[in-house]
């Protein structure tokens, strides 16, 4: 019992850090996405954002159970993926606007040099977040927190983007690198939004059941 309100306490700790550090991360990259022109930087700031919802269903999940340990943690964790499954939807819905815009509206960045120096960060924090993130959420046996590794993965995936994408144009001053790459990862997100309301429903009918 004492190893598994550990587990349950490092859970909220990464929560907790997920939701600050996406705050600074996504304000940042919006600012300076915003006064360099840069619509890469500036949508993964507000995909930033979508992390934070995520990041805040875990934190209300973990309170929850701790304000009710003798509760089921299935009707906790049934919300929690539920939030992770729309934060996926927002976060493909964001790509596909960037993506447009990148399209239609013709600007060129007049510096992409924020989003090598704030993609960079993000990689490696994002890597420890999520393996931590995934090894606590199967510790404790929580699709919901092993759900919100995978969003925190596919950040690791966006901040890739954004760095390639940064690197490209001031390497080579083509602005639309990141096209490509926005593209797959909308049909990764898709698929995760997927699995989290498919295993957010599993275990509706599992609680009916007992």
């Amino acid at each position: 019992m004492t190893n598994m309100r550990k587990l349950y306490n490092k859970a909220f700790f990464l929560a907790i850090f997920t939701v600050t550090y996406n705050v600074i991360e996504g304000g940042l990259s919006v600012l300076f996405g915003y006064s360099d022109e840069t619509l890469a930087l500036f949508g993964f700031g507000a995909d930033s954002f979508i992390e934070v919802i995520s990041g805040f269903g875990i934190v209300m999940m973990v309170i929850r159970i701790k304000m009710n340990p003798e509760s089921s943690i299935s009707r906790f964790e049934i919300s929690a993926l539920r939030i992770t499954g729309f934060a996926f939807c927002l976060l493909s819905a964001g790509l596909m606007a960037g993506i447009v815009l990148n399209i239609v509206s013709h600007k060129k960045p007049e510096t992409t040099l924020w989003g090598i120096i704030i993609s960079i960060f993000s990689i490696f924090v994002m890597i420890w977040l999520m393996v931590a993130k995934r090894n606590t959420g199967r510790r404790i046996g929580s699709e919901a927190i092993i759900a919100d590794a995978n969003c925190t993965k596919v950040c690791v995936y966006m901040s890739i983007v954004l760095l390639i994408s940064s690197l490209a144009y001031e390497l080579t001053g083509f602005a639309y690198a990141d096209v490509i790459g926005a593209a797959g990862l909308i049909y990764f997100s898709t698929s995760e939004a997927k699995e989290a309301f498919m295993k957010a429903k599993a275990k509706r009918y599992l609680c009916c059941d007992q």
